[in-house]
């Protein structure tokens, strides 16, 4: 049976770097047969995570959308652009409104527990977002999130793009489609 993966980057602006990446990295993941959604954050918005607003009013609509996405899918297909050697804001932002019960008896992070993700970068710097990704599988293993050992980091992003989205060195190009290709297979694997 297929795998399901939900994909998307930590980036709000138009013409991200890491919105490009992870489409490359999706046709990989289609082409190994997985059922990919691609998703753009910007399209679920959300206050930053404050329990005192979550007590008085719960999860933002937004936030029930986007967990219930989470909860529809075996694997997770992340583009992690780097600010100041981390995560952006608006990933750990998501990913701590999705960790969130809503559901009196639910388990705790039930739509992230016993997933399988892969993580890319690209950044305009030299390491191409790599201490980004560094604290994102840290993250992730701590929420019970399995991670692939294999990431791509693309350095000079500003650079490393064609016109059409896809990038300039075709081993690049080629290693990003297999993160997604890999992530399809193992997700497929671990779901039977």
């Amino acid at each position: 049976m297929p795998s399901k993966i939900l994909a998307f980057a930590g980036s709000l602006r138009k013409d991200s770097f890491n919105k490009k990446l992870v489409r490359i990295a999706v046709e990989g993941a289609r082409a190994a047969g997985a059922e990919v959604t691609l998703i753009e954050l910007n399209d679920f918005p959300l206050p930053i995570f404050d329990q005192d607003l979550e007590a008085t009013s719960g999860m933002p609509e937004a936030g029930r959308k986007l967990k219930q996405l989470f909860l529809e899918h075996d694997g997770l297909l992340i583009a992690s652009p780097e600010y100041n050697s981390s995560i952006t804001p608006l990933l750990k932002n998501t990913i701590d409104w999705v960790s969130r019960v809503t559901e009196p008896g639910e388990p705790g992070l039930k739509a992230l527990a016993g997933k399988t993700a892969a993580i890319i970068a690209a950044s305009p710097g030299a390491l191409g977002g790599l201490r980004g990704l560094v604290t994102l599988r840290s993250i992730l293993g701590n929420i019970q999130i399995t991670v692939l050992p294999d990431q791509i980091a693309v350095p000079q992003a500003g650079d490393a793009f064609n016109d059409d989205g896809s990038l300039k060195d075709p081993k690049k190009q080629e290693g990003v489609r297999a993160i997604g290709r890999k992530l399809a297979e193992v997700a497929a694997k671990l779901k039977s």
